[in-house]
Formats: C-alpha cells, structure tokens, sequence
C-alpha cells in the first residue's frame, strides 16, 4: 500500500536516476533492472524527523544518525538548536558528511546552542537575535529556524525574554521559531500567546506543568488559540517530553500534532523514546488514524523542514526525490511506554524493512554506543553488548519493561479531570 503519493492502494513505484518515475498498479518488472519486493507492506515517503539532535562530539545532547537512519526510515533528518550562532558553522560541516541523508538545522537563540544539558538562555549576552540572524542567512541553505527552550531550568531568570529576541531573529530572517515547553516558569499561556502563524511548539504532549491540556480532553484557550492561527504542535518525545494522558486527551480535543517527532538524542536514544517509527506507532495505538499518523511524520514535517527552498517534498510523486521508506506494519502486543513510564499496549507496530534514499537503499550500520555521561540500565548494556542494536529489530520490541528505562526527575505523571 502506499501512503504520500495523494493516494493510497495497492501500486507499484518505478525509480528511475534517484528520482520517481511512475507509481501505478502495475509497472511491468521487466522493465527494472533490480526489483524490491514491497507486498503485505506499506511504502512511504522516507519519514522527515523534524526534531533530533546531530551535533555529535559538539554538545551533551547529539546523536550520529546515520546508525539509526537505515533502520527506521528516516531520509531527512532536522537538528532542533543545538548550535548557535557561534558554532553553527561546524554543525554545518558535520551534516554535510552524513550524505546521502538529508539534514537542516533550527539555529538556537542562544550563541553556544547545546553545548552544556541546560541553561544556555539564563543569560541576556548569549542571546544575540542580530548573530543570531546573521547565522541564519549566512547558512540559509541549511538553517530553517530558529530555536528556544523555555523552561525554568533553560531560560533561569531570563523568563520569557529569549522568545522575545528569537521571535525577533526570526522576523529578520523570514524564518518560523520553535519554541520547547516542559517545567515552567515561564507561564504556558504567555508563551503560545507569543507564538505567530507558522512558528511550533515542541514537546506539545508535554505532561509537565507547561501542558498544552488545561483539563481531559481539552485543550487550554491560549493552546487553541494558537492552533486556529496557525501555530503547529510538534510531538518531540524524548526523553522527557511525551506523556500518554495528554496526547489522549489532545486527540479526544481534535487536536492531534500536526508533525510526529522523535526528539532523538544521547537521552532518548535508549528509550522510552527510541525512535520515529516507534513514536509514530504510540500514537496509532492511541487511535490517531494511519494516515494522520503517515502525515504527520511525511508531508508536514517535510514543508517545514524544506524552509524557503522547498526541496523536501515528502511525496512519492512522480518527478520527486526517491526517498522511500518501506514498512510491515507489525501485528502483536507491545508494550510501550512514555516518559514517565505509564504504559500503553499496542497492536500494530511500524517495522521497518528498507530505507532507500535517491533510490539505492541504505546499508546496515551497527550502532554506536552512548557517550561517558550517559548512565544505562542493565537491561540497555545487555542491548548494546549482545549486538542487538545492529539489526533491523524495533528496540522497543526488545527492551518491553519499565524497569529497562531511567526515568527523568519530571514528576508524576499528569492526572486530569473533567471540566
């Protein structure tokens, strides 16, 4: 079946010089050189991970994705601020050696970016929206944001005034702002209130007292007033980001994210959170539709990460990139968590079964392990030793208790009544 080609069925889909050639029922084999055997699957787009985190050996946070890509789906890879203004050239170089994927970047208000865990805007001097602007046109082939953490731990004293001066940047640049929300201050409402058409906010299922959800199943007024002008909601799970309650609540709302993303960094990368595919099955298992959840992690992410190029189409049109992404969609019982640990059971589950990028697949690479400062549990060593992590195998199918996972100091999870 395939899913982002404005239709979906049973077709074929020829690949010709990296590109799309032909997507009909039935393109005659013959005709193709090498033919990739898609039935009882579901081909897509190659999925646009619109939150990560690629400055690897640069920041506390980044990941190689490379090790990750061919397993998941993931053609075109976002960095959500890791670099500012001061080193978003060396993150510029290092994306360009991770070709054939494809990778833009939100430049941080704050000039260090990511360096440290935290605490990058608690200081007026590093968030300089005219370096933070000028970065952004000097790599406009690359940068299509700006970004700024909002929390108390992010922004100390600062409050509100970094999304001040990123808004700002950002008028400069002709760029959307994505602003991430967790344990305030600053105030949630006075944050979305700040937010233009166009702009996100991250971690938009948040349970932490930043909620977008001000009681069951509903959204707060200054959440739905953002999203009726445009703001979009973007998922960012993480480490800390994701919780149950309150992506249920926002889809009984109407309101589910408008972009599915991973949040993928050094934290992450063990779970709960993992990966795209696994984040995109939560929300399956939750009831938000295939085809929303398709969507949401295909076409809008690849409109805001394709900033004012427009290169990243997330189609399978003919004439497009043949950037392919090829899933079973698993049936089973599996168990997944989120941050805070609460369980939901799933029964389907996006495996992946080729990930091909310009039309040549990507090879297997074994992944890499964790940095020094990040601590595992047992259960995670045992993944990486046994070799486990180098094959194709979801690793939320392999490490299914809670006790696999070291869950951040966030609080309780959410607990929320009726209005």
């Amino acid at each position: 079946m395939g899913l982002g080609t404005a239709r979906s069925g049973r077709y074929d889909v020829a690949v010709k010089k990296g590109r799309v050639a032909s997507v009909a029922p039935d393109i005659p084999r013959h005709l193709a050189a090498e033919v990739v055997d898609a039935r009882g699957c579901i081909v897509v787009p190659g999925l646009v991970d619109l939150h990560t985190h690629l400055f690897f050996g640069g920041t506390y946070w980044g990941v190689d994705p490379t090790p990750v890509a061919w397993r998941t789906g993931v053609t075109s890879w976002v960095d959500a601020g890791s670099a500012g203004a001061y080193n978003i050239a060396a993150l510029h170089r290092l994306s360009s050696g991770l070709a054939p994927l494809h990778t833009r970047a939100f430049v941080n208000i704050s000039s260090i970016g990511l360096v440290a865990a935290t605490g990058e805007a608690s200081r007026r001097d590093l968030c300089d929206p005219g370096l933070c602007a000028a970065a952004a046109e000097d790599h406009s082939d690359f940068v299509i944001g700006v970004k700024c953490r909002l929390d108390r731990f992010a922004t100390g004293e600062m409050g509100l005034e970094p999304l001040r001066l990123a808004g700002q940047a950002a008028g400069v640049a002709g760029l959307p702002v994505m602003a991430h929300i967790g344990a305030g201050p600053p105030d949630i409402d006075d944050v979305l209130d700040m937010l233009r058409p166009g702009d996100l906010v991250t971690h938009c299922a948040t349970g932490q007292d930043m909620s977008l959800v001000k009681q069951k199943d509903s959204l707060r007024p200054s959440a739905l007033r953002a999203r009726e002008r445009g703001v979009l909601f973007d998922v960012g799970h993480g480490s800390g980001g994701f919780s149950f309650t309150v992506a249920e609540s926002m889809l009984a709302a109407g309101a589910p994210p408008d972009v599915i993303s991973s949040d993928l960094h050094q934290r992450s990368l063990l779970g709960p959170g993992f990966d795209l595919p696994t984040c995109m099955s939560k929300f399956l298992a939750i009831g938000m539709s295939l085809e929303d959840v398709v969507r949401a992690a295909t076409t809008t992410p690849a409109r805001v990460a394709g900033g004012r190029s427009g290169e990243h189409a997330g189609s399978l049109a003919v004439g497009e990139p043949a950037d392919i992404a090829i899933f079973e969609l698993e049936a089973g019982d599996f168990a997944l968590y989120d941050s805070y640990l609460e369980r939901r059971q799933a029964d389907r589950f996006f495996v992946n079964r080729a990930t091909v990028v310009a039309g040549v697949p990507l090879p297997a690479v074994a992944a890499a392990p964790p940095a020094h400062w990040i601590e595992l549990t047992p259960a995670q060593r045992a993944l990486l030793e046994r070799g486990a992590a180098g094959a194709r195998r979801p690793w939320a199918t392999v490490l299914t208790e809670p006790g696999n996972f070291r869950r951040l100091p966030i609080g309780e999870p959410p607990k929320m009544q009726r209005d």
